[in-house]
């Protein structure tokens, strides 16, 4: 008999894991989470930062391991999972693309299926989201989307935190995004629905959010008004925030992204339209004198530091309502 390689991926197997073989919980974007769900995490978030600051300790993750998968490289994302973990009692594990199996043509199920037997939870920073749902459906421990190409929901978490620590309660918040309508605008629109933020999305044409997030806004709350006038959508607003223009991946339409998003660069001309007391955030990185002013950047109204803190506090928020 002569060897027939087995070219269906769906085939069966002797593995008696697979998709929904148990019920996990998996936070793929934000919309995973319920509005209650998603003020529990908050506010155990809230509860580690107070904890924190005053030198108490939390050994809630005792014993657990997180294993933490990047294709993509990252600053925020690694050192807050990692340093959170490590608040927490647990143990993070890095594993780059050189690490693991999936860069040799591993099929995700068997990465997903293998993980699950070593550590507690999963967090990956992947490009395609595709590749993290299928992690996340072959998975039988909790998988957390640390960024992909389409969504971004950690940063969303920091973000919403931050708003409710120097804002005030998001029925209140009128916030504005400018310029690229990318994965961390994605998500940040999904967490204003759910949390009834009053949200704004102001981007050139061909540059917004993708319709298909936007009709999921609307189901799980109010959908973002969307205009391609940044200084209208600014005028009102509480918060106005913004991202890099060039994402990783988009280097070859650099000069093109930099002409079309030029009109929705946060300057001081544009924050003239928007109230006094209004506050800016970014997620970083920060290319000054492209996406954002310097002036801006390094001013009074920026809320930026305190949004990169938070990120450590949101995930560990995150993490912590995720345990067993």
């Amino acid at each position: 008999m002569s060897y027939q390689p087995n070219t269906d991926p769906t085939a069966p197997t002797d593995d008696p894991t697979g998709p929904n073989a148990t019920d996990v919980t998996h936070v793929t974007d934000v919309d995973d989470l319920s509005r209650a769900d998603l003020a529990a995490v908050l506010d155990l978030a809230a509860e580690y930062k107070v904890a924190q600051r005053r030198g108490w300790t939390h050994a809630d993750l005792s014993g657990q391991t997180l294993g933490m998968l990047f294709e993509k490289p990252s600053t925020r994302t690694r050192v807050s999972f990692e340093t959170g973990m490590t608040q927490l009692g647990g143990h993070a594990i890095f594993l780059g693309e050189d690490d693991i199996q999936l860069g040799n043509g591993e099929p995700i199920r068997d990465t997903a299926r293998a993980l699950s037997r070593y550590v507690d939870v999963v967090m990956a920073r992947l490009f395609d989201h595709a590749d993290l749902e299928e992690l996340a459906r072959f998975s039988d421990v909790p998988v957390i989307n640390g960024l992909t190409d389409d969504a971004h929901p950690c940063q969303t978490l920091a973000d919403l935190l931050t708003i409710r620590e120097t804002v005030g309660p998001f029925d209140d918040v009128r916030a504005t995004w400018v310029g690229d309508g990318n994965n961390v605008a994605q998500s940040f629109a999904l967490g204003c629905a759910l949390t009834g933020i009053d949200c704004t999305i102001a981007t050139p044409a061909g540059y917004g959010v993708d319709d298909a997030v936007l009709d999921r806004a609307g189901e799980i709350g109010t959908a973002p008004t969307v205009t391609t006038d940044p200084e209208a959508a600014v005028a009102g607003a509480d918060v106005v925030y913004t991202d890099v223009w060039v994402s990783m991946g988009q280097e070859a339409q650099r000069a093109e992204r930099i002409d079309a998003l030029g009109p929705y660069q946060v300057n001081e001309s544009l924050l003239a339209a928007a109230p006094d007391d209004v506050s800016v955030m970014h997620c970083l990185p920060a290319h000054r004198g492209e996406e954002i002013t310097g002036q801006v950047l390094e001013g009074d109204r920026s809320i930026v530091w305190q949004q990169a803190e938070n990120r450590l506090h949101a995930q560990k928020g995150l993490l912590g309502w995720l345990q067993p």
